[in-house]
This record gives structure tokens, C-alpha cells and sequence, in this order.
């Protein structure tokens, strides 16, 4: 006897059906949120649906058959630079979802890349599962916590047809790496690295939104160049790439449901 299908599964299986509407493009700085804003022809929300007292904003707008919202956290209050980072991205991801409740969330932005895992600069990677590197707690079961592996939204034709490279993102709250972190980061098999991927996954699939991870090469980690100099020189022409890729990305969504992708 087959057993009854669950509420939750009839759900899911039926939202995989419909065609996708609504997306939340997550983006941790304003330098790679900006051009897509422009792409797609966006309007910054004057009547936000967050709280007035953060800084996040959105910007939305429709592009053909999509409802698009960029959400970005916005500049510190207290030192006007980019809220970048895990914290801000948790909370601003569960924002989002509460309030606009997509169908699909993609996490896009910078990242390094680790040339022995076949990573260049500029390479636009599709992340098919998402680790934290520096959650350290070596005590058992709490140890696999602190990784918080999970799976990015399975998008096999999206990868085939935009010939997008795919490896496994691991997440960290600093741009540099020190030797623990390298050690996670192998032990993650991790071939990009970012600041915000692993925290809205979290959020994402605490809450049952597929996430996609868009991710370009700013930096090549295990190189010889300083990081943060590297990721400075190639900030502007990396930022074009992931315009470029994420344009095609949401052009490929559009139209298609969940289970297309």
C-alpha cells in the first residue's frame, strides 16, 4: 500500500508545477546590485516592507512574466560601508521571505575561488551545495551543526544550457583565510568561497524557499596576490560578468516552474 502523500509534499510538489513569479535576488554590496538594478529596469520601494529602523533596501519591478525584488542590506548605520557578512544576510533573507514570500531566492555576488579546484577570475559558478568554514565547535553531532551543509536548489538544465561551472561555496565571515579556515575549506571540498551563502541557505531552507548561489570569481584564494587587493582590482569587471550572468539566469526562469530548472 502506498502511503498518503503529506500535506507539506502535495504543497511543494504542486509549487514546482506552477510557473515561477516572484524571485528575491539577494545581494550582500551595492557596487554588484547597482547594474542589475539598471538591467532589469528597477524602482528603489519608498513604502519599504521593512522596518524603518534598518537599512536594507529593495528594489523591485517585473521583467516580462517575472515580479523581480533586489534586496541589499544596505550601508552600515554606524560606518556607511556594506553590510556584508552572515549576520545581515540571515537577516535579511528571513525578511524577505516573510514579506514577500517568492518562489525562488537567488543569492548572487563575489566570491574567491581556489585555482586548484579549477577556479579563474571572473568565472561565473553555480553552487550546488553551500558549508560554513568557520563555525568550529569540536563536539560531536554539534560539529556537523557548525558546517550547516546544505544542498543548493537542483537547477541541472539552467547549468547545461548557460554552460555555467558548478562547485560547492563555503561561507565565512572573513575576507581572509587563516590556516583553520583553510583546513574547513578543504574539508568542505569547496572550490569558491563567500560571506553570505551558507546564511541564507539556512534561513532558505528553514523556511522551504529554493535558493540558487550565483557566484563570480573576484579573487583566487590560494594565488599569490593579496585578497583584499586582488578582489579591489577586479571588483568593476567581475561585477559586469555577474550582471551578464545573472541576466541570463533569470531570462532562462522565466516562464518555467520549479521542476524545469
Amino acid at each position: 500500500m502506498v502511503p498518503p502523500e503529506r500535506p507539506e509534499e502535495s504543497m511543494a510538489s504542486e509549487s514546482e508545477k506552477r510557473p515561477i513569479s516572484t524571485i528575491v535576488i539577494l545581494i550582500a554590496m551595492q557596487t554588484e546590485a547597482l547594474p542589475l538594478v539598471n538591467k532589469f529596469q528597477l524602482k528603489e520601494d519608498q513604502d519599504s516592507v521593512f522596518p524603518t529602523e534598518v537599512p536594507w533596501v529593495r528594489y523591485r519591478g517585473t521583467y516580462k512574466d517575472l515580479n523581480i525584488n533586489i534586496i541589499w542590506p544596505g550601508k552600515d548605520t554606524a560606518l556607511g560601508v556594506d553590510s556584508v557578512g552572515t549576520v545581515s544576510a540571515s537577516l535579511v533573507t528571513y525578511a524577505s521571505i516573510q514579506a514577500l514570500q517568492p518562489d525562488l531566492i537567488i543569492n548572487a555576488g563575489t566570491a574567491g575561488g581556489f585555482k586548484a579546484k579549477g577556479a579563474a577570475i571572473s568565472d561565473i559558478f553555480l553552487a550546488s551545495e553551500v558549508a560554513f568554514h568557520d563555525r568550529r565547535i569540536p563536539i560531536p553531532i554539534l560539529d556537523l551543526y557548525g558546517v550547516g551543509l546544505r544542498q543548493a536548489f537542483s537547477t541541472p538544465n539552467l547549468s547545461k544550457r548557460l554552460s555555467l561551472k558548478v562547485g560547492k561555496l563555503s561561507t565565512g565571515d572573513s575576507l581572509d583565510m587563516s590556516s583553520q579556515d583553510e583546513a574547513s575549506i578543504i574539508a568542505n571540498d569547496a572550490t569558491i568561497k563567500d560571506m553570505e551563502g551558507a546564511a541564507v541557505a539556512y534561513v532558505a531552507d528553514l523556511l522551504k524557499v529554493p535558493a540558487i548561489f550565483v557566484k563570480a570569481v573576484t579573487d583566487i584564494v590560494d594565488g599569490d596576490k593579496p585578497t583584499a587587493e586582488e578582489f579591489l582590482q577586479n571588483l568593476a569587471a567581475v561585477t559586469v560578468a555577474l550582471e551578464q550572468a545573472v541576466t541570463e539566469v533569470v531570462d532562462f526562469i522565466n516562464g518555467k516552474c520549479l521542476s524545469e530548472l
